[in-house]
C-alpha cells in the first residue's frame, strides 16, 4: 500500500506544485480528514494536537477557493 499524498485529496495543480517545492509531500491525518469535506463547502470542526497540521487543513481549502476565480474580487469585511 502507498503512503497518502496531498495530490489525492483533490486540490488544484499549482498548489501541488507549491506542496513539493516546500517538501511537503504527506498529508497528516487531520489533513486528510479535513480537506476533502471543506473543498466540497462542508462545515468542519476539527480537534487536534498542537503541531498537528490543522491550520494547514484549513488553509489549503481556502487558497483553492479563492484561486477558482482569479478574476472575482474578494472583500472582508471588518467585524461589528
Amino acid at each position: 500500500m502507498t503512503s497518502p499524498n496531498f495530490a489525492g485529496l483533490g486540490l488544484p495543480d499549482s498548489l501541488l506544485h507549491a506542496l513539493t517545492a516546500h517538501k511537503f509531500t504527506t498529508p497528516t491525518p487531520i489533513q486528510l480528514d479535513a480537506i476533502p469535506p471543506l473543498l466540497k463547502g462542508r462545515d468542519l470542526l476539527g480537534i487536534a494536537q498542537t503541531g498537528s497540521g490543522k491550520t494547514f487543513a484549513f488553509a489549503l481549502p481556502i487558497l483553492t477557493y479563492l484561486m477558482a476565480e482569479p478574476g472575482v474580487r474578494r472583500h472582508s469585511r471588518p467585524a461589528r
